[in-house]
């Protein structure tokens, strides 16, 4: 069966980066939309980004100019580069993936990673 795996997450000071990357196996990766969403402890999972099959991305107003989503077909992976990080994206993070069309809705996907958590502290 498909499945995701995060990996990368950390706990940085604010202005820091992190990447993190998500393995992809079951399926080739560029046979899919992927994902990016965040949830906050107490809150509802907030979309953060996503890219499309032929590479188009799509980012939430509040990370963009500060992400940036990519992905390697070869390698089977899903990236997101995290740049001037604040202590408002503290979150877990998860990747998702759909063999259809891309949105910001979580519904939209079938697949999901097991999540890596990000901590930035002031």
């Amino acid at each position: 069966q498909v499945q995701l795996v995060e990996s990368g997450g950390g706990s940085v000071q604010a202005g820091g980066s992190l990447r993190l990357s998500c393995a992809v196996s079951g399926y080739s990766s560029s046979n899919y939309c992927a994902a990016w969403f965040r949830q906050a402890p107490g809150k509802q999972r907030e979309w953060v980004s996503y890219i499309s099959r032929d590479g188009y991305t799509s980012h939430a107003a509040s990370v963009r100019g500060r992400f940036t989503t990519s992905r390697d077909n070869a390698k089977n992976s899903l990236y997101l580069q995290m740049d001037t990080l604040k202590p408002e994206d503290t979150a877990m993070y998860y990747c998702a993936a759909s063999r259809w069309g891309c949105s910001s809705g979580s519904s939209t996907y079938t697949y999901w990673g097991q999540g890596t958590q990000v901590t930035v502290s002031s």
